[in-house]
């Protein structure tokens, strides 16, 4: 079936440029081309459409305020931003409330593909399957309160590093979990952190932010009954790949954004198995006993017993809470990232070398075959050179963890 995809910018000679570049699209593609905001919510008012790509600077309404209007009416419909800003604060406050930020001017084969990986993650999201395994479930995880408090707060001009400390030390796990952040050597630092306030000031907001995605997840396991499943030990795990993956995306000079998506992406690739096992724990103890007498591979068991991997059900949970498509796209495929159709380094990188490292060095009891590194993947980066590199970071900080 062929894509809808609504193009709007304010420029005559741009889209005039763009219908001529993209016009070999047009056998998989339907595409309508808009000079403005008020059209453009006018069009998507009289039929249904996939894609939206807006410029950030149109009149009247701007781009990212038309995203915003269309996430809040249309939210299945993925939002694609052009921009050619090149202030890094600017484009962290205004562009979030979009899915995808690219920047002009943008090659064919770069915007084709953005477009393409796009859909490819909201086509999972509507996986007939997964959705009936999903309503099999009596109640998903909603968005913590305390996330939707602290954004508010880093929104607010009157924002302070006070006021947040103060929101997160109303949340004694939220409290409890960043003072083990902070004191965790694998994290990096070097002196004892008891006062969550220094804690907040030394991890920085944005690896708090994250954090409070995972507290509705790990708060609701009920995972007694299910052998060799260990709540504890899966929240240590995402807690390593979180920390080792924004060393990763760091370490390639990534920018801001995708070195904090890397974080976040790291800290819930695993947040599907929570749910798995705490909705469906007898299928989830069956999947667990399947992996073990058969040699199965987590991936291959959870086939098997659900029709899904844990990384399908995690995404679809995030696109549920409305997370950036690099989060949802590294949760999904970071066990199978050639799947993803990434061309360069993204989060999803720097997740799934952090958490096959991270699995190979930590062997779990519920971890038959751990997942290997897959090369094809990286040497399709051109970055299979700095495997080494990684694998040496991922020893020495594992070994500092231990000590």
């Amino acid at each position: 079936m062929q894509k809808q995809i609504l193009f709007v910018n304010d420029d005559p000679h741009f889209l005039a440029e763009l219908k001529r570049m993209l016009d070999p699209m047009q056998a998989t593609w339907f595409m309508h081309f808009t000079q403005s905001g008020v059209e453009a919510l006018e069009i998507l008012a009289t039929q249904p459409f996939d894609v939206v790509v807006a410029d950030m600077y149109l009149p009247g309404i701007s781009g990212t305020e038309l995203l915003k209007l269309v996430r809040d009416r249309y939210p299945r419909i993925v939002q694609i931003l052009l921009s050619d800003c090149t202030d890094e604060d600017i484009i962290t406050k205004t562009v979030r409330p979009s899915y995808q930020l690219l920047a002009k001017p943008c090659e064919l084969e770069r915007l084709t593909l953005a477009i393409n990986r796009a859909c490819a993650v909201r086509e999972l999201l509507a996986n007939e399957q997964l959705k009936m395994l999903i309503s099999q479930m009596s109640s998903l995880p909603t968005l913590p309160t305390l996330y939707t408090e602290l954004v508010k707060e880093l929104q607010s001009p009157n924002s302070s590093m006070k006021k947040i400390a103060e929101i997160i030390t109303r949340d004694m796990g939220m409290t409890a979990k960043i003072l083990q952040m902070a004191n965790s050597a694998f994290f990096g630092l070097r002196r004892h952190i008891s006062n969550p306030i220094d804690a907040v000031n030394l991890l920085g907001l944005d690896a708090i932010v994250a954090m409070t995605l995972t507290i509705q997840v790990f708060s609701r396991a009920k995972t007694a009954a299910i052998q060799g499943f260990s709540p504890t030990a899966i929240w240590n795990h995402s807690l390593r790949v979180g920390v080792f993956a924004k060393r990763i995306a760091q370490g390639e000079q990534q920018t801001l954004e995708v070195v904090n998506d890397a974080f976040t992406a790291g800290l819930l690739h695993d947040a599907g198995k929570m749910v798995l096992a705490t909705e469906l724990p007898q299928q989830y103890d069956q999947m667990l006993k399947l992996a073990r007498t058969e040699g199965l591979s987590g991936k291959a068991a959870e086939r098997r017993v659900f029709g899904a991997t844990h990384g399908e059900v995690g995404a679809y949970l995030l696109g549920l809470w409305g997370l950036p498509n690099a989060i949802i796209g590294a949760v999904a495929f970071h066990n199978e990232p050639s799947r993803a159709l990434t061309q360069s380094f993204c989060p999803l990188t720097a997740v799934h070398v952090s958490n096959a490292l991270d699995l190979e060095q930590q062997r779990t009891p519920q971890i038959v075959q751990p997942p290997a590194l897959d090369l094809d993947y990286i040497i399709n980066l051109g970055l299979e050179n700095h495997v080494p590199v990684w694998t040496e970071m991922h020893k020495q900080a594992t070994e500092a963890h231990a000590a």
